[in-house]
């Protein structure tokens, strides 16, 4: 089967779609150049800004499998669009918001876009038929077009940076995610009908409370200190409330999660490994630009970075990462998958510690990044493949949207727990905006021992 050329309606529907991708990559590389920024706008501490992304990931956690569903049911078309009016909305939001507060939620509502990949791959898949080549293709040259927007939306806040207000800084996303759904209602079409089924909702209901709990009992460890007993309290009720949830989730004929499939002896190393990778992938980003915008005479440590040095720390690791995932194929048709993915991970692990003596220039943070990021990009391209081999025909799909959801669950939790570890106290009453040295080396310390033990842990899967 031929690829899509340039004049078939494949390749014009591929091309709207890129339009998509690249405002997805401009949400996730724009803001990470100007945390530090962002934090003075709202006049909050360096580690409170943790709390966005902890947010938007709990959030992107619960949309995938419910706007997922949703697509099969309604049309996939459908609910790209109004996942789309709904990040816009957001993202406009995020650019006015007066305080943390509001610009809190509107971060956490921007989460929608994590699933326009799911949702545009599906389309793909239908308009051409079920051509896993022109499907496979036309991913790829997605993900392309996501890592390109990464890079671009990094390069574009560091040069604006420092010059026009904050609310003009921040509204570029919004324009592009505004412009990604003209793309949407002008060039793919609603040629997809609706089926039969239902969504789980009291299952969805289980799990929001369940990550609700948990999430709400780490903000009170943040803000009572960890003496108290109420933040543990609320932490472990949200994880009895897992129990209600899985019951559930194993009686029911359409399940939100299915249980039976993840607890495969093949298929939980890799759905665990996803989680603890999250930690590191999802939940490093902002710790890494604050650190490297300190002022060194103020803080003693940091690198007194510009936006635009931050930018190229971005495109550095998302180079590195597309060169770990186009590495993958070669690597494991010579040493095999699993050997391949433990080594991956250990490289992940390896940088991350080299954050720990090595984190005084900038040249230093470039190398570690750049390990961090090409053993990162294997595991986002291997986990998904290995998670479709490990499950059942029937559950290919929820396999590998699965591995998404466990990590960005990883990614929020580490979110959590990072930005208590930058706050010198358990009390928003900080007399200092910035956080200790000791809560930069206890990320990094974390992110490199979730790695190690993904490691282990991926040593327990079969060789394939």
């Amino acid at each position: 089967m031929r690829t899509p050329t340039k004049d078939s309606p494949a390749a014009r529907l591929v091309g709207f779609l890129v339009c998509v991708e690249l405002a997805s990559g401009v949400l996730q590389g724009y803001y990470t150049p100007i945390f530090t920024d962002i934090a003075r706008h709202l006049s909050i501490h360096d580690a409170d800004v943790n709390w966005f992304e902890a947010a938007q990931l709990v959030v992107s956690a619960l949309l995938v499998p419910l706007l997922a569903r949703l697509g099969d049911l309604v049309g996939h078309r459908t609910v790209l669009l109004w996942s789309t009016v709904a990040t816009a909305v957001a993202s406009w939001a995020v650019a006015f918001a007066p305080s943390f507060g509001t610009f809190l939620v509107a971060w956490a509502l921007q989460g929608f876009y994590v699933v326009w990949l799911p949702l545009e791959i599906a389309i793909i898949h239908r308009r051409s038929g079920g051509g896993e080549r022109r499907t496979r293709f036309g991913a790829g040259v997605l993900v392309a077009a996501l890592e390109l927007g990464v890079i671009l939306g990094a390069g574009v806040s560091g040069a604006l940076a420092g010059g026009p207000s904050m609310t003009v800084v921040l509204a570029m996303p919004a324009v592009a995610v505004t412009l990604a759904f003209v793309a949407i209602w002008y060039g793919v079409r609603g040629d997809h009908e609706g089926q039969d089924g239902t969504v789980d909702w009291l299952g969805f209901a289980w799990l929001t409370t369940a990550l609700a709990l948990v999430m709400g009992g780490l903000i009170l460890l943040r803000t009572e200190g960890v003496a108290s007993p109420w933040p543990w309290l609320v932490i472990v009720l949200g994880l009895a409330t897992l129990l209600p949830f899985a019951r559930h989730e194993l009686s029911t004929d359409h399940p939100l999660v299915d249980l039976r499939v993840l607890g495969g002896s093949a298929q939980w190393p890799v759905q665990l490994t996803a989680g603890l990778f999250g930690a590191s992938v999802l939940g490093a980003q902002i710790p890494l630009s604050t650190f490297a915008r300190a002022d060194p005479t103020e803080t003693g440590y940091g690198l007194d970075a510009s936006a635009g040095t931050v930018s190229l720390l971005v495109a550095g690791y998302v180079i590195a990462m597309a060169a770990g995932a186009g590495l993958l194929p070669w690597v494991a048709g010579r040493i095999g998958p699993r050997t391949t993915l433990v080594g991956a991970a250990g490289l992940v692990a390896f940088g991350y510690l080299l954050f720990l003596p090595l984190h005084e220039h900038v040249a230093s943070l470039m190398l570690n990044m750049l390990l961090v990021g090409i053993g990162s990009g294997a595991l986002v391209a291997a986990l998904p493949a290995s998670a479709a081999a490990a499950a059942p025909a029937t559950h290919t799909g929820f396999a590998t949207g699965m591995t998404n959801t466990t990590k960005t669950v990883g990614g929020a939790i580490a979110s959590s727990v990072f930005a208590i570890a930058l706050a010198s106290t358990g009390s928003l009453d900080e007399p200092s905006e910035h956080a200790p040295l000791g809560g930069y080396y206890a990320v990094w310390a974390i992110c490199a021992a979730t790695a190690a033990v993904a490691a282990v842990v991926l040593m327990t899967t079969r060789s394939r």
